[in-house]
């Protein structure tokens, strides 16, 4: 999952330290973080990621350093039926468990964090299976009874087709979202670092790029440019390939019309209704920041869709 993506970085940057990784194995009724999510604990009491957003991460530190220290690895189940749900259980009315392992041959090898990342690069999915009961990680099935299955998938991506002012909008939301954004325009007055910065710019035509950028489930790309000349071709690469999300500006009747173009250069009706259009959630948006915010929903919605 995306939220995992600063835990996987951290995992490199401190590999070799003494480290704990901790783990929702399961949730009950309103938890706030997802099977699933990661925090990492290293040894100097530095952490990365959350388990409960805030709820339990103190007592999940206090057992992560025990776990580094030599104890074995603990699974704590948390809720508010716990006599100290208010201090160290979910006071929101949830209940999850977390596993809290050593970062070592015993428990969630560090190789494992080479193969997690190896196959997120090469824009694949890796899955991890942990057995519950002894705390120790592998990438084979394994035969025990209690085992806790977590999937990796490659990071999430955003292609933007047309450097116009929605886009501008829209890279800075995908931001914190953990979408890795990249801005498509062939027009150089448009594409420049100054109207976006810190987002990765590609002046090549659209096609050219988003062929060569292979889009899987896991990216989205979204055309704003209103030029046909730009948009078309762009809409043609992302339906040829697997994108999870496509989503093209426009009202009905242009989409209508561009419905028509794309029929004529031999796209299927099953592949044009994979098009979002006109894009993004309907929330009633005026003016470019509304609008992104529409269009990174139904990017999300969909992300989650295909999981």
């Amino acid at each position: 999952m995306a939220e995992n993506d600063t835990v996987l970085a951290a995992a490199r940057e401190w590999r070799g330290a003494p480290l704990a990784l901790a783990t929702v194995t399961s949730t009950w009724g309103s938890a706030p973080r997802p099977r699933g999510s990661h925090m990492l604990v290293h040894a100097d009491g530095r952490f990365e990621g959350s388990v409960s957003g805030g709820c339990v991460e103190t007592d999940i530190l206090a057992t992560a350093a025990e776990v580094i220290a030599g104890k074995p690895s603990a699974l704590k189940t948390y809720g508010v039926a716990d006599a100290a749900a208010w201090e160290v259980g979910l006071p929101c009315g949830g209940e999850i468990s977390v596993l809290v392992q050593p970062v070592s041959a015993e428990g969630f090898d560090p190789e494992l964090f080479d193969r997690i990342a190896e196959a997120r690069e090469a824009g694949g999915s890796l899955a991890v299976h942990t057995d519950l009961d002894s705390g120790h990680s592998d990438l084979r099935p394994l035969e025990t009874g209690a085992v806790f299955v977590n999937r990796y998938d490659p990071p999430r991506r955003l292609l933007i087709v047309g450097a116009v002012q929605i886009a501008q909008a829209l890279a800075a939301l995908a931001r914190p979202l953990g979408v890795e954004t990249i801005v498509i325009d062939p027009r150089a007055r448009f594409l420049t670092e100054e109207r976006f910065p810190g987002t990765t710019l590609d002046d090549r035509w659209p096609d050219e790029a988003i062929e060569s950028l292979r889009p899987g489930p896991a990216t989205a790309v979204v055309t704003l440019s209103h030029d046909t000349k730009i948009d078309d071709p762009a809409l043609l690469a992302a339906l040829a390939s697997d994108a999870g999300y496509v989503g093209a500006l426009g009202s009905r009747k242009s989409h209508a019309a561009r419905r028509e173009r794309l029929a004529a250069a031999g796209v299927s009706p099953e592949q044009l209704d994979r098009i979002d259009a006109p894009v993004g959630i309907d929330i009633g948006a005026i003016g470019p920041s509304e609008i992104a915010l529409s269009i990174a929903a139904a990017m999300v919605e969909a992300f989650h869709a295909s999981r």
